[in-house]
């Protein structure tokens, strides 16, 4: 990577030899991208939160982005560092561990997508967290094939590996359920601009109330530590497959229409019209679920505890579940006084203590693996504390 100098915040240039623009003062960060500044912090309209306005200097002119996702609230001071030309790292000064870290997309294929739907300038803010969950899960098939019964008993055997995403609706709460315990329930104006944003992963409108599961949602499971499952029909599943989150998408089939039939006549809770129903909704999800390419495995639930056995094979749970997300206790201080290289997939900061002048400490944020993003996480960000006794190049070459 040759010579690679760390600079002092106070003493950085407008330009780092990496080709890479760093600023701080106090609460305010800018840094340039693709011929534009971007200045990011001070407060926005509530003075609580960040805000962000672009210069464009082939223009002269100033412009207010339209704005999405949770902006991040305000602190003591930040740092801006552009690992590419679609986003930029912000580290917050003073923050807690799970907050410190977020990321302004301004030109990701979301953004791009979201320009054409408001027809203006858009950016959008993800919360960057460490390490990487295990991808959700879609389970879909037709009613009366059993997914329902395998997803209880993947519940009841695993209870901290999986977790289930609180679905959103629109329509009023029925006696004895709870606000962001059964549903969220939220006004239709609201859920549908949240739709037009992109921060659902798939909705429907039943009998004139919408319905859908949103993309904080599955993060919040994730969050928990948990794989989140979804149990969501053949078009649900369709619109997962199109969105920003990876998942595993499973298809479960019933040995045959005869079988399926005798399986919800047996429920004995239907009328002979509500069966045939079924049956012709199932024919259809069948041939979609099998011959789409939608799903990337099928299972035939021939018999229910010979199925939960390979769906578990399939999972990785036929020996040991592991742990659903890397562990990451290590905590970054950023004081008064700090130095920063830029490099490659690589950003090296080195903490120093303003009451231990002879105190600091080396870490490295790699971000060559990072994935997800707005309207949800960016996950995949690795920190690490490097020994302080290593100078400059000698570091650099370490972690290159």
């Amino acid at each position: 990577m040759g010579e690679a100098p760390a600079f002092y915040i106070e003493e950085l240039p407008e330009e780092l030899p990496s080709g890479i623009t760093l600023k701080s003062r106090s609460c305010e960060a800018a840094i340039d991208i693709g011929g534009k500044t971007y200045l990011i912090g001070g407060a926005d309209e509530s003075a609580l939160s960040l805000g962000v306005r672009i210069f464009d200097k082939s223009t002269s002119q100033w412009i207010n982005p339209t704005v999405l996702g949770t902006k991040p609230k305000t602190c003591k001071g930040l740092w801006a560092v552009s690992p590419g030309q679609d986003r930029v790292l912000i580290i917050r000064k003073g923050s807690q561990p799970d907050d410190g870290i977020w990321f302004l997309e301004v030109d990701t294929p979301y953004v791009r997508e979201q320009e054409k739907l408001h027809g203006t300038k858009v950016v959008a803010w993800s919360k960057g967290m460490r390490g990487n969950t295990q991808k959700p899960i879609v389970i879909s098939g037709p009613s009366g094939v059993g997914k329902g019964t395998l997803v209880n008993k993947l519940m009841e055997e695993f209870p901290s590996f999986f977790g289930f995403s609180v679905s959103h609706t629109t329509r009023a709460p029925r006696v004895m359920e709870k606000d962001g315990i059964h549903y969220h329930f939220t006004e239709k104006s609201v859920m549908e601009r949240d739709i037009k944003d992109g921060k659902f992963l798939e909705y429907a409108s039943v009998h004139g109330n919408l319905y859908g599961t949103s993309i904080e949602a599955v993060e919040l499971v994730a969050d928990e530590g948990k794989r989140c499952i979804l149990d969501i029909d053949v078009q649900g599943a369709r619109s997962v497959r199109a969105s920003s989150i990876e998942a595993m998408f499973i298809f479960i089939c019933p040995p045959s229409m005869e079988e399926l039939e005798r399986r919800l006549r047996a429920r004995g809770t239907e009328t002979e019209e509500q069966v045939l129903k079924r049956l012709r909704n199932a024919k259809s999800e069948l041939e979609q679920g099998v011959s789409s390419g939608l799903f990337d495995h099928i299972l035939y639930n021939d018999n229910l505890d010979d199925c939960y056995q390979r769906l578990k094979k399939l999972l990785g749970l036929d020996g040991n579940a592991g742990s659903a997300v890397q562990s990451l206790p290590l905590e970054i201080n950023l004081p008064l006084k700090d130095s920063v290289y830029v490099g490659k997939n690589k950003i090296i900061i080195c903490c120093g203590s303003s009451e231990l002048k002879e105190s600091h400490s080396l870490f490295a944020l790699d971000v060559s693996s990072l994935n997800g993003g707005a309207p949800g996480r960016t996950r995949g960000l690795t920190i690490y504390q490097v020994d302080p006794c290593c100078e400059g190049l000698e570091v650099i070459n370490k972690l290159s």
